[in-house]
């Protein structure tokens, strides 16, 4: 057992914040024995916001539900892919109420934001790492999300 009264290894937890920059892991957790480490850093992806039209999102809303509900382990793997970066809950749309960012059969543009991802209280705004169109949605709406799961396919 640690004493309380026990300095922390200052130069471990530098060599973990190393570690978070190196493999660009948004944190690492160490324990051992009674002692435990947790290195974070926040990620901010500024990447521009492209709104749908209102008309759009009414007519288009209804089909967009079923895609989604979609269980991800059936996502084929494809290089349109869209991937959590984080854990946390995505939401589809830029506050409650509004249109969602995307929709099935939407074109987006690479860097385009397609959803955000509320983690330890910070909105993050997920690009699509490619243009195309929107083929699948596979999260619903403040769905928890984990790091590397499918989220949105573009082809």
């Amino acid at each position: 057992m640690r004493n309380d009264n026990k300095k922390f290894d200052t130069a471990m937890i530098r060599d973990l914040a190393i570690l978070l920059d190196e493999t660009n892991l948004s944190e690492i957790e160490l324990e051992q024995g009674d002692t435990r480490i947790r290195v974070a850093r926040q990620i901010s992806i500024n990447a521009p916001v492209s709104m749908a039209p209102p008309a759009a999102a009414p007519a288009a809303a209804a089909p967009a539900a079923a895609p989604a509900a979609a269980p991800a382990a059936e996502a084929p793997a494809s290089l349109g892919t869209v991937t959590s970066p984080m854990v946390g809950t995505a939401y589809l749309s830029p506050e409650p109420g509004a249109a969602p960012f995307i929709q099935v059969g939407d074109k987006v543009t690479e860097g385009q934001s397609i959803l955000i991802i509320e983690a330890m209280k910070t909105m993050n705004h997920i690009p699509s790492t490619r243009s195309g169109t929107v083929k699948q949605i596979l999260v619903d709406d403040a769905q928890p999300v984990e790091f590397g799961e499918p989220l949105i396919i573009v082809e």
